[in-house]
Order: C-alpha cells, then structure tokens, then sequence
C-alpha cells in the first residue's frame, strides 16, 4: 500500500459528511458544527480509560524508581506534551526532569513549524538518546495519525531500552501501536476540516495528558481531598491560594495559615501537617518523609 493510499484509509484523514458544507454557513452554523463534533470526544476518550488505566500505573511505578514520565512527538502532539510536562513544576512542585515534553525539531518547534523533523525514526531515536532514556522511563509517543515516523523510531527505542513504550494516536490499528507496549487509540472520527487534527484529535489527546499526568501525581501524593498541597508557591497568587487551601484544611485563620506558610518555607504540605499534629517543621517533613509524602497519612501518623 502506497503512503497516499495508506493515508486516505485512516479515520483522522476521512472527509466529515456533517460538514461538506461548512464554506457555505454562516457564523453560527459554522462554530454550532464544530461544537457537534466535539461532543463526541469526552465519549471517546471514555472508551479507553482501561488503556489510561494502565499508562497511569506504569508512570507512577517509573516516579517511584526515580525514573521519568516523557512525552514525545512532532507538530501539536509534540507541543500537547511539553504543554502538559511544563504544567507540572508549578503544579506538584516536581522538578523539571521528573515529566518531560521532547517536540521534534527541538524547542524552538513549539512556535514555528519545523518542516520535515517528524519524517525520519532515528530522529525519535536521537532525542530520546540525548534525553539519556533509561528503563525506569515511561514514554508516551504521541501522533494523531498513529504514523508518525519519528514517534514510531522513539518507541521502538523505548522499548529497545527496556522502558514502558505507550503509544496515543487517534486510529484504530495505528502503526505506532505496533512498536508499543500499549497503545491508547483515541477514535473521535473524522475531522471537521478535513484532515485538521489540531481539532478533536488534539483534544481528545489533551485531555489523556491531563488524565495521565494528574492521577499520577494524585496517586504519587500530591493531592489531598482535592486540593493541590503540592503547588509551588512562586509568586503572590500561588502564596493566596497555599494560604487559601492551609485555611480549608485546618480551618486555621488567614493570619495563622499565612505564618505555618512561612515556617515552613512555602510548602503547603508540611505547613498543613504542623497544624493538624502540633508539631514543629521538622517534626512535619519527618512524618512526610515516613508516610512517603502522603498528607493524610503523615497527618493519622502523628495524631497516634
């Protein structure tokens, strides 16, 4: 099968009957059918949330070997990656190393289409190699299309080196799914412009990311209830809000929350756990420490 037969047979590359006329509507008809269209994606994304299931499970089990969560892909999957890693510092307080985005053609990538960087495999190979992949690693390629050359050469790498390849694409049967441990095949139908996967293929996409990346630090102990005790606090917004969620928890006053803060050096966690056990910092990140930063049990260990 030529590419251009191969191309015309996949569900992300087919013509959408609901909207052959789209050039023909008005304003409202025209934003009223893209809509339609992305209704179907949060049905699609339900129907592989055992394939999540398992991504979240691997990528917990590489955070706790001191490995890393990495995505990897060309064009908008590439940026849904490095979107999702670069959201994770500021939220969980994680380094930058520990969820990482790699976009073929580098960083500048991310604004200016690198034509060709995802045409060749032993690209994907390359950066994975510059990353210096190890089998603690998840990685998650990524291509709507499911062909992408350059995220099928950073799975089979992946595998290769004895980490978790996972791939996410928005076909059935995808080429990359082949070259991975597990494949997450997102089918959301065809495009409302045809062929235009930065629309409901990228956001079925996006919302995965957000799955994957969130319940893992959930599971990792980053949340507690539902709130983010593990956010970073670098600017006087983040500080409100570390204060706000102290408040929540302890039912602590503004005053009081804003001081256990400062005590303990801007960590949300710790400052929650003082208030809750009497105890001092140290105390606090000792308990922390114990209870494998897990607040709710850091809080029941100290109240024995």
């Amino acid at each position: 099968m030529s590419m251009e037969e191969h191309l015309h047979s996949l569900t992300t590359e087919m013509r959408n009957e609901g909207t052959m006329n789209i050039d023909r509507m008005d304003t409202m008809d025209i934003i009223s059918a893209i809509n339609k269209e992305d209704l179907k994606v949060a049905v699609a994304v339900q129907e592989v949330l055992p394939e999540i299931e398992t991504a979240v499970d691997w990528a917990c089990e590489s955070l706790k070997k001191g490995g890393r969560l990495i995505y990897i892909g060309a064009g908008t999957s590439g940026r849904l990656g490095v979107l999702d890693a670069v959201e994770c510092p500021p939220t969980f307080s994680t380094s930058p190393e520990t969820v990482v985005g790699i976009i073929a053609g580098g960083n500048k990538a991310y604004v200016h289409a690198i034509e060709g960087a995802e045409d060749k495999k032993e690209f994907g190979e390359r950066d994975l190699i510059k990353a210096a992949l190890t089998a603690d690693d998840t990685v998650i390629g990524i291509a709507a299309s499911g062909r992408t050359p350059y995220v099928r050469g950073a799975l089979d790498y992946a595998k290769r080196m004895g980490a978790k390849a996972v791939a996410l694409s928005s076909n059935k049967n995808a080429s990359i799914t082949g070259a991975a441990d597990l494949g997450i095949e997102v089918v959301v139908g065809p495009e409302v412009l045809t062929g235009s996967t930065r629309m409901k293929a990228a956001t079925a996409h996006k919302m995965v990311l957000n799955m994957i990346s969130t319940a893992t630090m959930i599971r990792m102990g980053k949340v507690y209830e539902n709130l983010m005790v593990d956010v970073h606090v670098s600017n006087q917004k983040l500080k409100e809000r570390a204060i706000r969620i102290i408040e929540t928890v302890t039912d602590a006053d503004y005053d009081h929350a804003m001081e256990m803060l400062e005590k303990a050096n801007n960590q949300v966690k710790p400052a929650i756990v003082m208030i809750k056990t009497s105890s001092d910092y140290v105390q606090a990140m000792e308990l922390l420490e114990k209870a494998d930063g897990d607040v709710r049990k850091a809080i029941s260990n100290g109240e024995i």
